[in-house]
């Protein structure tokens, strides 16, 4: 396996990988440390069978299903990630982290393309080590100290749910989860920034008037150039990336063309 870096904050491709058959524990092992080491990474030309992408997926963690959202039919821990000809928003269109107002989140997400437009459709990844890395002593001191109440009913990430729900049988819910603001990695022990704009409202104990200034603060601090980077799909590339320290974004550039990926999200544990 050879890894090529995308760019410097963050992301690269892992080359010379077969992903439609079982991976020898030595490769898995390589895959897992380019993991951990570039927070995410990405394989080209795997026009993975959906049972050949759970299987992977099986290897790296443990498939749990993803709610409100309604899996494909024979296979519930794969959701269909779509935006139609017809549709303007796309679904998860804000910087977030995957489902941060569950009390366990996510440890991974993989997306596998499907269909993509003629060009666009890109995604921006962040590296939440680098933004945390990047605060003064005094913010991060305080920071040390705060939980964030994060909820799945935010008004900007409810909005790019809509089209789902009224077409795939997508059900409303509300969740509602609180987690540390700065999280300790449980495999690498660096510290991480978790709050997001997608999820997070306030600060624990705090109102959101009194939050919304540091929120957005933050917020902006997590989406610097400088810690980003963007990844170009193409039918059958593959995405996974590490939602215990990475927010993504998908770029909302290609009204008039489909665009189909499928997600499996993986297990995680409670952030500490």
């Amino acid at each position: 396996m050879k890894a090529k870096r995308i760019a410097g904050a963050l992301g690269a491709e892992l080359r010379e990988v077969d992903l439609s058959v079982p991976l020898t524990q030595n490769l898995l092992q390589e895959v897992r440390k380019a993991f951990l080491e570039h927070l995410v990474v990405f394989f080209r030309d795997q026009p993975l069978t959906p049972e050949q992408f759970m299987s992977f997926a099986g290897q790296f963690g443990e498939p749990v299903e993803y709610p409100m959202v309604k899996g494909l039919e024979g296979f519930p821990k794969i959701i269909e990630v779509k935006k139609l000809e017809h549709e303007r928003v796309t679904f998860g269109g804000i910087w977030h982290t995957d489902t941060a107002y569950l009390e366990r989140p996510p440890m991974a997400s993989m997306l596998l393309a499907r269909e993509v437009p003629p060009a666009g459709g890109d995604t921006l990844f962040a590296n939440m080590y680098l933004a945390y890395e990047s605060l003064s002593d005094g913010l991060s001191k305080m920071l040390s100290s705060l939980k964030a109440i994060n909820t799945s009913a935010k008004a900007d990430a409810s909005k790019t749910r809509e089209d789902r729900i009224r077409t795939d049988g997508a059900t409303i819910a509300s969740f509602v989860a609180e987690h540390p603001v700065v999280r300790t990695h449980p495999e690498t022990g660096r510290k991480a920034l978790y709050v997001n704009s997608g999820h997070t409202v306030r600060f624990a104990g705090w109102t959101e008037e009194e939050s919304a200034p540091l929120l957005k603060y933050l917020f902006d601090v997590q989406t610097r150039p400088e810690f980003t980077c963007r990844f170009v799909w193409q039918p059958g590339s593959i995405a996974l990336w590490d939602n215990r320290c990475v927010q993504h974004n998908p770029v909302n550039d290609y009204h008039g063309y489909r665009r189909v990926m499928h997600r499996i999200t993986l297990a995680g544990d409670v952030p500490a």
